[in-house]
């Protein structure tokens, strides 16, 4: 969310308190107000457009809690964020129960502060999104949500690489939206009226995958019944997008370098190469600079790709886009679906920002379409959730297990958040298949 667009009242009787939270809170380009005591907040809350309040909880005459009640019984879908330095669990009970967001003891850091904040302005902008008090949120430019530093520093990146003509490689989880950014590439460039052709390597047979890149001539082998362009043919002028070249094989990695180096590319079945005009982007779920150590990856090959790179950061270390991505994909579906979008319950919220995502966005737009789907109220709550997020005493771990159960247990939690699929599992936990099925073996006794 855009910073400079949200509006915090800061309560606090100690002016030095007061000076600090205004210097920290005007650096992160919010629009602050102050106030001294409640009595004066409130007449600024008559008064102005509130997000956020900040508020101490001891203050002479009316009390922080006061204040947090009287917000609540007049400002239904304000937020409120109680700072003390009496912490006590009372106090913490008292808070949250008049309706505190966030409860944050004296002293605490900038970042503790910041966190808070952003955590309590999350809801917030939930809250007025799948109630209807705004739009949902649309994508930039490029169809990439989210406003966290690691998602500006992919926009600016596909920006540069968008100007350039050299090969680009782009390294992500699955379902963080590799080919998105490929395309955001393709058609923010001087190719962008050209064709865009994306070729899943891992999803064509390794048989076929030569004939379908570089197409074949008649009678190269049994049912070649005719001549047929591939896909490099096809994308001449524009752009091909290469989907998980780590999967291709050494054999199929030799011809791609050569059609890097030569531009030119050979039929299955031809004498003669063609020359053409297409830009290369690649991607990889998996670490290839790692796969080149053992000998799994072409090293020319990696520096052939790797001209420009652009690393696509996984959902868990960009929680702050966790909100707004629930709040597009909400009012997505039920717009498709001609049906309002629901409302998130606050116990909903904190489990969706608490959760790891390994399978990243994709995850998330699936399980939102699904909640929009089958949620026959108006609410989405906590057990309307899958049982892999939801909270199970019975799932306590006992006090002492090896180390080895220990990863097992891990293990089957993320094949059981992926729906049992053991390629996606095995990508996540960055294994081969072959290691996954050893870990899921029960430990024989010694």
């Amino acid at each position: 969310m855009a910073a400079r667009n949200k509006h915090i009242l800061v309560v606090d009787d100690a002016p030095t308190a007061l000076e600090v939270l205004e210097r920290n809170l005007v650096s992160r380009r919010y629009r602050v107000f102050t106030a001294s005591s409640a009595v004066d907040a409130i007449k600024i809350l008559e008064n102005s457009t509130i997000d956020l309040v900040i508020t101490d909880y001891k203050m002479p005459k009316v009390s922080g809690l006061d204040l947090i009640r009287h917000i609540r019984e007049n400002y239904s879908s304000m937020e409120v964020i109680m700072i003390t330095g009496y912490a006590s669990v009372k106090g913490a009970v008292e808070a949250v129960k008049m309706g505190a967001e966030e409860y944050l003891p004296k002293p605490f850091t900038d970042e503790e502060l910041f966190s808070a904040v952003e955590r309590a302005l999350n809801k917030l902008e939930l809250r007025n999104t799948v109630l209807g008090k705004k739009s949902y949120i649309k994508p930039n430019s490029f169809g990439i949500l989210g406003e966290s530093k690691a998602v500006r520093k992919v926009l600016a990146d596909i920006k540069k690489a968008a100007t350039a003509t050299a090969t680009a490689l782009i390294l992500g989880e699955s379902g963080t939206g590799k080919e998105l950014v490929a395309r955001a590439i393709h058609y923010s460039s001087k190719r962008a009226s050209a064709p865009f052709v994306p070729v899943n390597c891992g999803a064509i047979p390794e048989k076929l995958l030569e004939s379908e890149l570089f197409g074949y001539v008649k009678g190269a082998f049994t049912g070649a019944n005719e001549s047929r362009a591939g896909f490099f043919q096809t994308a001449d002028g524009g752009t091909i997008f290469l989907d998980e070249v780590n999967e291709t094989s050494p054999a199929m990695q030799v011809k791609l370098l050569r059609v890097l180096q030569d531009k030119q590319v050979c039929m299955v079945g031809a004498r003669r190469t063609q020359k053409i005009d297409v830009r290369i982007l690649a991607s990889s779920n998996k670490d290839l600079h790692g796969l080149v150590k053992k000998g799994a990856f072409r090293e020319d090959l990696f520096f052939r790709l790797n001209v420009i790179c652009i690393t696509i950061p996984p959902l868990r270390e960009r929680q702050e886009d966790v909100m707004m991505l629930i709040s597009h994909f909400a009012a997505k579906f039920a717009d498709e679906l001609g049906k309002p979008a629901p409302r998130f319950s606050d116990e909903t919220i904190q489990v969706l920002m608490n959760y790891a995502w390994p399978g990243n966005v994709r995850e998330l737009e699936n399980l939102v379409q699904r909640l929009v789907i089958m949620i026959d109220g108006n609410t989405i709550d906590v057990p309307d959730l899958p049982s892999i997020m939801r909270f199970s005493a019975m799932s306590e771990s006992p006090p002492f297990r090896t180390l080895a159960e220990e990863e097992t247990e891990y293990v089957r939690r993320v094949l059981a958040s992926v729906g049992g699929n053991k390629s996606r599992a095995a990508e996540i936990l960055r294994i081969d298949r072959k290691t996954l099925r050893d870990k899921l073996k029960p430990a024989s006794n010694s």
